[in-house]
């Protein structure tokens, strides 16, 4: 039952996390081994023991939830650090679920943007795949983790992204690519990563356009074409695969600089 709830969870798209106790040493409240799902309202599924150490793994927990933290062990001594009279100790450790601020928007639905987008669904993001053709969203997998939006315009979502979205353009040409970039390239705060399906030719005319829309010409060069390491083969899923990898040297690369 509990990892039915576990996945009932997960598929719905919750924040969440998964507490086990993993040690247990002299009076402690449970064995080895017990474990509880919680949101930042508290308890949804089972126990790590009740009392004052349930009571300070759910505060922990919605901490960590509330600050999107990533997965961490703690070690309490059950006296000092959770005031109980019993001298034993517990190790603890939180997996967080759905707290990712990783958002990644794909324009286009295309054969490469299926491909892309499955590989992304398994990673700790939030993906926007927007094109106006109903038919190809549709053909998108199932996922919490995704958002299909259909539109004739397109460029008119930029807007709404988060300052920290990643985003491609893979939609069906050089005259569906353009408006989205230019509309990425006009913002006053850039985003992370902009990235345009392409070859070093179309980098080159899209260049060409920005200057000739106003866009500084250094800003102009501000943007990813080709897309993608250099690896792979030129079928969907390689393709996919090498900017997925692009994506996550980015992202890393920024968390380092952060930390």
């Amino acid at each position: 039952m509990f990892w039915l709830r576990h996945h009932e969870l997960i598929e719905a798209g919750r924040s969440f996390c998964m507490v086990v106790l993993t040690e247990a040493q002299g009076s402690a409240p449970q064995e080895s081994g017990a474990k509880m799902l919680c949101d930042e309202a508290g308890l949804i599924y089972g126990t790590v023991g009740g009392g004052k150490v349930e009571a300070k793994a759910l505060a922990t927990a919605a901490d960590l939830l509330r600050r999107k933290q990533a997965n961490t062990y703690f070690e309490w001594h059950l006296e000092r650090d959770v005031g109980m009279t019993c001298g034993g100790r517990v190790k603890l450790y939180f997996e967080t679920y759905g707290v990712s601020d990783w958002q990644i928007a794909v324009f286009g639905a295309g054969h490469v943007a299926q491909a892309l987008v499955a590989l992304l669904l398994n990673l700790h993001c939030r993906v926007l795949c927007i094109d106006p053709r109903q038919e190809w969203l549709d053909s998108l997998p199932e996922s919490p983790k995704l958002k299909r939006i259909k539109t004739a315009d397109t460029a008119a979502e930029v807007v709404r992204l988060s300052d920290s979205a990643f985003v491609l353009m893979m939609t069906q040409g050089h005259a569906t690519d353009f408006p989205v970039l230019l509309e990425c390239l006009r913002r006053e705060k850039p985003f992370p990563y902009v990235g345009v399906i392409g070859s070093k030719s179309k980098r080159a005319v899209l260049v060409k356009d920005l200057i000739a829309a106003e866009v500084n010409p250094p800003r102009a060069e501000q943007f990813h074409c080709p897309i993608g390491l250099k690896l792979g083969k030129s079928e969907p899923a390689e393709i996919a695969v090498s900017i997925v990898a692009q994506l996550l040297q980015v992202r890393d690369a920024r968390e380092s600089v952060v930390i």
